[in-house]
């Protein structure tokens, strides 16, 4: 069993995913922030790979990953994080990025790379299941989850494919759209999880636009997950990550 499936054969558990971009606002501030949020309650992180034109994205992890940039935060470094946190933490890291940055890195070199550093699951936004079968069969070989994303516009043919393909669990984007923190989850959230769940057995988790603990706690009630990252993202902006621990006390609380 992977790190990651284990995470969702806890009875009862919902499982609380963190989104962090990896050096935002600093190296520093990633080192310090994911052993604290794994403290409070998150189940597995997500890191963000910082790249040049993060389409899923919003305006907030957008900025975010355009100042780690800056800062000079490659793929390369961010596995060099991830080694390094691995040492801190023992629930699953994850890496979110696109493809272009694992493309130029190299598949095979890359998921060796993950494996050395310790990441359990890749999310990658741009790479839908009929192209991913090469990444696909070497993350596989190395027992790293390719975690595959379901839009509310999804097909059921779509939706049946992803079933067959993603592993560790599916991440249903709640809105056709970017991320971002949003005042009220979109009205058909519901109908979308539902369908889903009629035709997969994977764990279902659901992120873009969850800022609330009272957001998530409704999310929860029907999905296995709920993946936050805007939200965290404004939070780190001053440099000071106690605001963030609370907040994800919260979330657990509200989850639990």
């Amino acid at each position: 069993m992977s790190r990651i499936a284990s995470v969702f054969s806890q009875s009862g558990r919902k499982a609380l995913i963190p989104y962090i971009t990896v050096g935002y606002p600093t190296i520093e501030a990633t080192l310090k922030v994911v052993p604290l949020l794994a403290q409070n309650g998150a189940d597995i992180v997500e890191l963000g790979i910082p790249f040049s034109d993060p389409l899923a994205d919003g305006v907030t992890i957008q900025r975010s990953s355009f100042h780690a940039l800056k800062n000079g935060v490659s793929p390369q470094l961010c596995l060099d994080v991830a080694k390094k946190l691995r040492e801190k933490v023992d629930i699953p890291l994850v890496f979110m990025t696109y493809y272009n940055p694992v493309f130029h890195y190299g598949l095979e070199p890359f998921c060796s790379a993950c494996v050395g550093a310790g990441i359990d699951g890749l999310i990658i936004p741009d790479l839908p299941p009929q192209e991913g079968g090469s990444l696909e069969a070497i993350a596989r070989k190395k027992d790293i989850d390719l975690i595959y994303l379901l839009a509310p516009t999804s097909t059921e043919e779509r939706i049946k494919l992803v079933a067959e393909r993603s592993r560790g669990f599916i991440y249903l984007v709640s809105v056709t759209g970017v991320t971002g923190a949003r005042d009220r989850l979109p009205a058909d959230w519901e109908v979308f999880v539902s369908r889903v769940k009629e035709l997969v057995s994977q764990p279902l988790c659901v992120g873009f636009g969850i800022s609330t603990p009272s957001q998530a706690k409704r999310v929860a009630r029907l999905a296995d997950g709920v993946i936050v990252g805007s939200r965290i993202i404004q939070l780190m902006e001053s440099g000071d990550i106690q605001p963030v621990g609370e907040f994800i006390k919260g979330l657990r609380e509200a989850l639990d």
